[in-house]
């Protein structure tokens, strides 16, 4: 068997840390960025991983999308954050990070919604850097809950609040996706594992509060803020998940259909 067939993306920040917490042998991680984990997919470097949204929709043709498991919020999920010294009507231009795709679609699509079109311009995930260049900033992930715990006067939007409060759906961020021609046996027993953690996670609260202390003690940030974000962000896609899913899908990223793992 090929060793990618048992290796696992995951995303690089504590979001998704109840699904991946000390998986058994065989299995192995391959930590990276959102944005680059759609490449070790197509690559064959992992089985499978959490990958954004928008790029699943920019690659549905090669890849097949796992049920029941994603990254999303119902609602404010307090890691995908626009910053700024100014209100978004204000802002001139957004200083957009090149490390999740999902996020700089999503920001855009809600500005416009608002009836707001400020000049978009890619930058590392600075945010210093950032808002000397820009009027607003995007920041996903750890560095989100990191600059909005030092600076919690520049947060201007939530936009898994956003979102919601726009469509009245949950923001799915990231979905699980594998290559269509993935190995099926492999794959199952990996998104039955997946789920397996997850149920864990959700039913055991000797389980949870281990995975707060490691995901704290790793991350450096207080038990308190891991055991608040595990709250704000949803690992299992529900019916109302699987709608808001399906709306971004569609109206933001104009994909009309896409491919799903068979689980039975």
């Amino acid at each position: 068997m090929n060793r990618w067939h048992h290796i696992l993306g995951k995303v690089a920040f504590v979001n998704c840390d109840p699904l991946f917490h000390e998986l058994p042998d065989p299995w192995e991680i391959l930590h990276a960025p959102p944005s680059w984990l759609t490449g070790h997919v197509l690559r064959r470097d992992c089985l499978l991983a959490p990958i954004p949204t928008a790029d699943f929709a920019k690659n549905a043709d090669q890849l097949q999308l796992l049920p029941n498991i994603c990254i999303a919020s119902d609602g404010a999920v307090g890691s995908v954050l626009l910053f700024g010294n100014r209100d978004p009507s204000l802002m001139r231009d957004v200083a957009l990070p090149t490390d999740s795709a999902t996020s700089r679609k999503l920001c855009m699509w809600i500005l416009k919604q608002m009836g707001l079109n400020p000049r978009p311009v890619d930058m590392g995930p600075d945010l210093g850097q950032m808002l000397e260049r820009c009027d607003g900033a995007l920041l996903i992930g750890d560095r989100a809950l990191d600059e909005a715990a030092r600076h919690p006067e520049l947060v201007r939007m939530d936009l898994g609040e956003a979102w919601k409060d726009w469509t009245g759906f949950p923001m799915v961020f990231a979905v699980y996706a594998a290559r269509i021609d993935a190995p099926a046996g492999p794959l199952k027993a990996a998104h039955e594992l997946l789920l397996e953690q997850l149920n864990a996670f959700e039913q055991s609260g000797d389980v949870r509060s281990k995975i707060i202390d490691a995901t704290s003690n790793r991350s450096g940030f207080s038990l308190k803020r891991i055991d608040k974000y595990f709250d704000e962000v949803i690992n299992r896609l529900d019916a109302d998940g699987q709608k808001g899913l399906d709306y971004f899908l569609t109206e933001v990223c104009e994909l009309q259909d896409y491919q799903l793992l068979e689980t039975h």
